[in-house]
């Protein structure tokens, strides 16, 4: 499946009926096993139906950073993102990609 990133705002976890999906790298995971953290309310619910590639990387939850811009990210920030993607892979199945 491939959405555009305003399909993917879909995915936020408002809609019950939905998924709650958010993309890293392009790649769109179904993070609605972790409902806790990405729904409505939670946490991390700024990534919901988002691209959270340079937030993850900064460890931000600031809307500026919720995109999938990775310019001028340093080595450890690049790290960050390995990192969380990493652990996105362990957790969550792989649904789609963000067209590009």
């Amino acid at each position: 499946m491939e959405l555009t990133a305003q399909q993917l705002r879909g995915f936020d976890g408002l809609d019950a009926s939905k998924p709650i999906y958010v993309a890293i790298r392009g790649a769109i995971y179904d993070v609605s096993t972790g409902k806790g953290f990405y729904g409505p309310g939670s946490p991390y619910a700024v990534f919901a139906g988002r691209e959270a590639s340079r937030a993850l990387a900064k460890m931000s939850k600031s809307e500026d950073d919720v995109c999938g811009d990775l310019d001028g990210l340093s080595d450890k920030e690049l790290g960050v993102l390995a990192d969380w993607e990493n652990k996105f892979q362990a957790k969550y199945p792989v649904v789609g990609r963000l067209a590009s």
